[in-house]
């Protein structure tokens, strides 16, 4: 009789082939608009709250997302595809990640049972959920900067191979998080003989200021109508979308039903599990039979987290929406460094965050674990997990891990971007374990590349819209003491602004872009100006501003055929604040010149593979309703109207829809509360369009 070998960990190349819509572009226009993030609470009242949290939630929120470029040139056109994948294996677990997009956790199979413990995405369909725009749901995501999904999920992450605390394989991923300027590590092992992937995480602050921190794992599991969610807590922070932060018991909220069954819940919201300082962390997704993946970690990643669609039309709608109708929904847990996601944790200068996170299957008494007595319910996971990873296993695999943090890697598998090099050639920092090789430089890090070795700004690039712009405080700096090439000030001054306004100094970066602008008409700066004087309240300027910027692009800007997505973000910006100023002709002109522009057409922008067609058909409708032509913007709409990039809490389409639904019933009368009444009555919102996250303001 032979022993059984036990198979020695390794990581692997791979590829995960499944149907997926392109990333396409990037906007082109820096982020300077400010940050609609759903997740933000009305500050105003704090009474209750502990000292610690009602410091964080006000701390250091993010004005945009500068330095980083919003994602949103993809479509709905999915064709079969091969993603970058590597696997890190061993006789019990399989654990498949994506380098290229944020080293998604995109797969974890407990191979005894042949069950999958994640969600996983039949399809790749990015959506506007993230800071910088595309995203995408399923599996475990990193998220690191400040509250929301974060700006580096779809972008691609180093990889490499390097020893384990085991002596055997582990994967490392590492780049630099650029909206807090903080380098970061994911590092994922599987014991040969163990049921549970390690993921040891190492956030650090190399800088001499403080840095806001902000950290929470999000995992995605398949929800059923069984599926029950359990964490060490009695009470909850509720957070529901109409931006307030309410204290409530677990499981059953007053006036709710039982929260943890998240299919019973009407609509979409966030339970911040309140979990008492002494009781170990961790968090599970258990179905009917009581199986399902449980997460736990050393006791620096504080927070737990539930968050649920809840089961209104547009709850669904949005699961839809983002995986493929027929195939399962999910539900997400999620571990964090604060309480909230609405929090940001001061981090110290030369200092550094570390924990080591577990996951694995869970297997517990389905009776205990359903049953009536959450106390019981929630005694009965922490006993099974206790039983199959004690916590002090968790505590000493941390330690064990904290001595190979630092080891080189040995094996480069993916590149991440050359953002990280460019940093530590600016600040030669000490960062072991995680190298960022001059060989990672590229054409996007070259003009400042030159700005910090010779101290000179370059000269724009011909027939090209500028480059990412960089606003740290120590580029910033650089800029303003740079040198120009002759006639090249303009260029400088509308980078400088950018800087500026990304600190704070709005008045300094108005200065900066009038001064450019006189100094060389350009659509960049005219459109910066235009984006101060929306966020000043002066529509009229501002629509001033984006003529001008449009008319100057269209006039000046030779390469514009070959690039339409340049002309279709500055009119996707322009016509809201044109219809906000009253001018709906100037933003009829500008949309069906676009629309003329583009090889789709006047009539062609409802196809969803067409990036922007979408947004712009609804742009279309918006204007016709505020030229009077209510017949002509409900006809867009039963034609259809497909907004790829329609973000998280957008209520653009409802709003439209029932505008247009309050004008058919009122005629030329008033729009009173009658009106608006039958108006949903006799037009009702067809499900196609409903994506509300809260209960409808009026119906």
């Amino acid at each position: 009789m032979s022993e059984e070998v036990a198979l020695v960990t390794t990581v692997r190349r791979t590829a995960v082939s499944i149907p997926a819509a392109a990333l396409g572009p990037e906007n082109p226009l820096p982020a300077l608009r400010p940050l609609d993030e759903v997740h933000r609470l009305d500050l105003k009242d704090r009474t209750g709250l502990p000292p610690d949290m009602a410091r964080q939630l006000g701390y250091a929120p993010l004005r945009s997302v500068l330095p980083v470029r919003i994602l949103d040139g993809y479509g709905r056109d999915r064709v079969p595809a091969e993603l970058d994948a590597l696997v890190i294996e061993n006789e019990r677990i399989r654990a498949t990640v994506l380098p290229g997009l944020g080293g998604r956790l995109y797969s974890l199979v407990h191979k005894a049972t042949g069950r999958e413990l994640l969600y996983r995405n039949p399809v790749f369909q990015p959506a506007a959920f993230a800071l910088a725009g595309a995203w995408f749901s399923g599996g475990v995501e990193w998220n690191l900067g400040a509250t929301g999904h974060a700006a580096h999920t779809c972008a691609p992450l180093h990889a490499a191979r390097v020893p384990a605390p085991d002596g055997g394989e582990m994967l490392r991923l590492w780049e630099w998080e650029r909206l807090r300027d903080l380098p970061f590590q994911i590092d994922m092992w599987l014991p040969a003989d163990s049921d549970f992937l390690y993921v040891g995480i190492r956030v650090r602050n190399p800088h001499d200021r403080t840095v806001p921190a902000y950290w929470w794992s999000n995992i995605a599991v398949p929800e059923t109508d069984r599926t029950r969610v359990l964490a060490p807590a009695d009470a909850a922070w509720h957070f529901g979308y109409s931006r307030t932060l309410s204290h409530v018991p677990v499981p059953v909220p007053e006036g709710t039903t039982d929260i943890t069954y998240t299919t019973r819940s009407e609509h979409a919201a966030d339970y911040f599990f309140d979990v008492p300082e002494d009781e170990r962390r961790w968090i599970t997704a258990l179905d009917g039979d009581g199986h399902g993946l449980v997460q736990t970690s050393t006791d620096v990643l504080r927070g737990r987290k539930l968050f649920l669609w809840g089961h209104s039309r547009g709850g669904k709608r949005w699961q839809e929406w983002l995986t493929e109708p027929g195939t399962g929904g999910y539900l997400e847990i999620q571990a964090g460094l604060a309480r909230t996601q609405l929090e940001h944790i001061p981090m110290a200068a030369d200092s550094e965050f570390s924990w080591l996170e577990a996951y694995g299957p869970l297997a517990a008494d389905p009776r205990t674990v359903h049953g009536d007595d959450w106390g019981a319910a929630r005694a009965e996971a922490a006993g099974r997990l206790e039983a199959a990873l004690p916590r002090a296993t968790v505590d000493a695999a941390y330690k064990s891990w904290l001595a190979h943090a630092d080891a080189e890697p040995k094996d480069i598998l993916a590149a991440g971007s050359g953002w990280g090099a460019l940093e530590n050639e600016r600040g030669h920092f000490d960062l072991p374990g995680t190298p960022y090789p001059a060989t990672t430089l590229g054409e996007r890090q070259k003009p400042w590349l030159e700005l910090l070795l010779a101290g000179v700004f370059p000269r724009p690039a011909a027939d090209a819209p500028p480059g990412p712009a960089l606003v740290s405080p120590e580029w910033r700096e650089l800029l303003e003491s740079a040198d120009t090439y002759p006639g090249n000030e303009w260029f400088r001054d509308y980078y400088l602004g950018i800087a500026q306004w990304a600190a704070g100094d709005r008045a300094q970066a108005v200065r900066s872009w009038e001064r450019s602008v006189t100094a060389h008409p350009s659509p960049w700066g005219l459109r910066a100006l235009a984006v101060a004087e929306t966020d000043a309240g002066q529509t009229e300027r501002a629509a001033e501003r984006y003529l001008a910027a449009y008319d100057c692009l269209v006039e000046t800007f030779a390469a514009l055929p070959d690039r339409p997505d340049v002309r279709r973000a500055l009119v996707v910006e322009a016509v809201p604040v044109l219809l906000d100023a009253g001018r709906p002709a100037d933003a009829e002109r500008l949309l069906a010149e676009t629309a003329a522009a583009t090889e789709a057409g006047a009539d062609g922008d409802t196809d969803a593979a067409v990036p922007g067609g979408g947004r712009l058909r609804l742009l279309r409708a918006m204007t016709a309703l505020a030229r009077g032509e209510v017949a002509a913007a409900r006809a867009l709409f039963d034609e259809g109207v497909v907004v790829a990039d329609l973000y998280e809490g957008a209520e653009a389409l409802t709003d439209t829809w029932y505008a247009i639904a309050e004008r058919l019933v009122a005629g030329d009368g008033p729009v009173t509360d009658d009106v608006r009444t039958r108006a949903r009555a006799e037009h009702p919102l067809p499900a196609a369009y409903d994506f509300r996250m809260r209960p409808d303001p009026v119906g």
